[in-house]
């Protein structure tokens, strides 16, 4: 539980400027249970497909984001998937989950474990910052069957004296239904993340870390799904304390 408090940086912050966010603060983070080496080349880019399932993202998504989707997924700077243990939800509380990422950062606070801010600007647009001046703005840009398609842009900082290192991201999720009855059902999931960035520091940091970033890089990927299936989990097993769990942020 201890690794979620960098969950989303990780996925926003480290996933998108991984190398140079993740440097300093993976030295003394092993990687978790069940990650291991033989993951493909930093700079490979992974087929668009979890598990069986293959989505067409000309066909997936509209036309407004369709070039700037298929550029990061057809060229990233790094690529990488995770799958998630499967999750018991009813099927309502798991989609609105995805929809409120800002709502699932408070309920981890409210649970006394610590997470980066992240703000609903309206328009399914979201915003995560941290403390460094980092800004990241992403919205779902399509959906398929059992599944979304998110499309981040922004920059990273690695320390407030340092430069922005200006990223796009996609990230591919897969959300299988299992099995279902009575509104509850078995949850697989999964993602695909695709980042890319024409910073010279970051081209400079992946070749540093080298056979290391791509399993840094899945560690990000599975924290960023246990951020979401953690709180399922929790409101499924207390269904009385969800609502004041999930609640909006007082201001």
């Amino acid at each position: 539980m201890s690794r979620l408090r960098r969950a989303w940086k990780r996925l926003l912050g480290g996933l998108v400027a991984l190398p140079l966010s993740w440097t300093a603060a993976t030295a003394a983070d092993p990687l978790p249970v069940g990650v291991t080496p033989g993951i493909p080349s930093a700079l490979t880019t992974l087929p668009n497909t979890a598990g069986a399932a293959r989505i067409n993202l000309a066909n997936v998504v509209p036309a407004d984001y369709r070039d700037a989707v298929l550029k990061v997924v057809k060229s990233p700077t790094l690529s990488t998937k995770a799958t998630a243990p499967d999750v018991v939800c009813t099927i309502a509380m798991y989609e609105w989950l995805f929809d409120h990422p800002d709502r699932v950062a408070v309920a981890w606070q409210r649970l006394n474990v610590p997470a980066v801010p992240i703000t609903d600007l309206g328009d399914g647009r979201f915003l995560w910052t941290d403390e460094n001046g980092s800004e990241v703005t992403w919205r779902v840009v399509g959906t398929f069957p059992d599944g979304l398609v998110w499309y981040a842009t922004g920059k990273v900082k690695v320390a407030r004296a340092t430069p922005g290192v200006p990223v796009k991201a996609v990230a591919i999720l897969h959300r299988k239904q299992k099995a279902a009855q009575d509104g509850v059902a078995v949850f697989s999931t999964s993602v695909q993340v695709y980042v890319q960035s024409d910073s010279k520091a970051a081209a400079l940091a992946l070749r540093i870390l080298g056979p290391s970033a791509p399993q840094i890089a899945e560690q990000g990927a599975e924290q960023f799904l246990e951020f979401f299936n953690g709180i399922a989990n929790y409101v499924q097993k207390n269904p009385s304390k969800a609502e004041a769990l999930l609640a909006p942020k007082r201001k």
